[in-house]
């Protein structure tokens, strides 16, 4: 808590001297918080006021093209920028374009729980072909996966047959130590 006397100064330094918050908090050796709260209470804002931007003129022509071209590379738009007399750099314009993107919509997942022994998830690879003495064959890979424990199994084998598939099963319940 600071006395009143404080408030006052803090109030004056802000309004009549035009002292930034920082400068204030330093000069009475308080918080710049401290000096914020007083501000609001008082019902002063103590930001700064926002400068204009080399970019604003120019950014109805960007929501415009990222609405038409959402996947345009920000280097292009900087380039069109440049071209309708844009004199900024590529780096800020670059930070300020990342915000104008349309977001996509977030995509909504359930997480399922699995208690162990529950659930595995199996599924095959294909890996290429393998070139073996004259012949040249398919390269699979078995993988089976916990859900519980995300423990992992990997078999390749040379084709896709059932026997193949059944075979990766015994493996890796044999692995596991499962049925």
């Amino acid at each position: 808590m600071i006395d009143n006397s404080k408030e006052a100064e803090i109030s004056r330094l802000f309004h009549a001297e035009k002292w930034p918050v920082g400068t204030i908090a330093s000069e009475l050796g308080v918080h710049h918080s401290v000096v914020e709260r007083v501000l609001d209470k008082a019902g002063t804002t103590a930001c700064p006021s926002i400068r204009p931007s080399m970019i604003d003129p120019y950014l109805p022509f960007i929501r415009e093209t990222l609405e038409k071209h959402p996947h345009l590379r920000a280097s292009r738009v900087y380039d069109m920028c440049v071209a309708r007399g844009y004199v900024g750099g590529p780096d800020h314009f670059r930070h300020r374009l990342a915000g104008l993107r349309p977001r996509r919509a977030a995509e909504a997942f359930l997480r399922l729980p699995a208690l162990p022994a529950e659930e595995a998830q199996v599924d095959w690879g294909h890996f290429g072909r393998v070139v073996i003495g004259a012949s040249n064959r398919q390269l699979m890979a078995f993988v089976m996966v916990l859900s519980w424990s995300r423990m992992i199994y990997l078999r390749f084998f040379l084709g896709a047959p059932m026997e193949c598939f059944l075979r990766g099963h015994v493996g890796a319940f044999e692995r596991f130590g499962g049925v």
